[in-house]
Parts: structure tokens; sequence; C-alpha cells
């Protein structure tokens, strides 16, 4: 394993076979974005309420969603970066809505496991500094999130 991930379910329906299916998802993304061994992150799965609650205290958006990264190495205005030499690089946590995965895997014709993979991998790329909020970053990210998916074997 290239990454140490802390998987949380608070709705209890994702299974072992996906969280396994999920890391190895995150390592082939890990590779192929040159992160190094060892760097940390966590996934949490939520139901709408929890995830809408976090949008909102966070975000200022009210309303549910189906993924939200907290990147830990971003630093605002006033902040300090604080370097520990022998600490382990901590990306930050991605949280994604069950129901929401549910709802658009159904949408978009393919497996619960692809949506959560796609989820994952979005939240991921966000926490390591892509964003899509410009066109031409969108393309990038969007092909990052293509590419990464048909490199695990995970097809729509």
């Amino acid at each position: 394993m290239i990454l140490e991930i802390d998987f949380s379910d608070e709705t209890n329906e994702v299974t072992e076979e996906q969280i396994k299916t999920l890391q190895g998802l995150l390592d082939v993304a890990a590779i192929s974005e040159g992160v190094q061994n060892g760097t940390e992150l966590s996934v949490t799965f939520v139901d709408n309420e929890r995830i809408q609650e976090i949008n909102r205290d966070y975000r200022d958006k009210d309303r549910s969603t189906d993924v939200i990264s907290f990147a830990l190495e971003e630093i605002g205005e006033g902040e300090i970066e604080i370097l520990g030499g022998d600490m382990p690089r901590v990306l930050g946590d991605i949280i994604i809505s069950i129901p929401k995965t549910k709802e658009q895997a159904k949408e978009y014709g393919h497996s619960f496991t692809r949506e959560l993979g796609f989820l994952t991998v979005h939240g991921f790329l966000h926490l390591i500094g892509y964003d899509h909020e410009e066109e031409a970053d969108e393309v990038i990210m969007f092909s990052k999130q293509r590419d990464i998916l048909e490199a695990y074997g995970l097809k729509r």
C-alpha cells in the first residue's frame, strides 16, 4: 500500500470489498500523481443529511452534495505552513454521500462501486491541488480521473 487511509463508514453500507477496491484505486492514483509512500488521508461515508450539514457549515451551501474534500495542505490567508522532518504527509479528508452515490450510479447507468470510485478519485485529486473552477482546469482534472479509473480497471 502506498497510502495510509482511514476509512470510516457512518452509514454501514460500504462493504469490505468496496473499501479494498478504493484502497487499490487510491494507490494507483497516488502512483500516477507521484505521491510518496506513507502519505495519509481519510475517507468518510455519510448520509445526505450529514453532508448537507458539512456543506452548510464549511462551504455556506445549504444543500447535500456527492463529495467534499478538505485539503490540509492548502494554506489560507494568514496561516503558517507547518513542516515536520519525519512526519508523514497528510493530505486531508474526503467525505462522500452514500445516498448520492447510489442515485448517481443509477442515473449514469453504472455500478455503485464505479461511482464510489469516481467520487473517491475526484476527492483525492482535490486534496492534491486539482480543481475544476475554470474550463481548462476541468478538462485536466476530468482527464486524470478517467485515466486513473481506467488504469485500475473500473470502467463504466
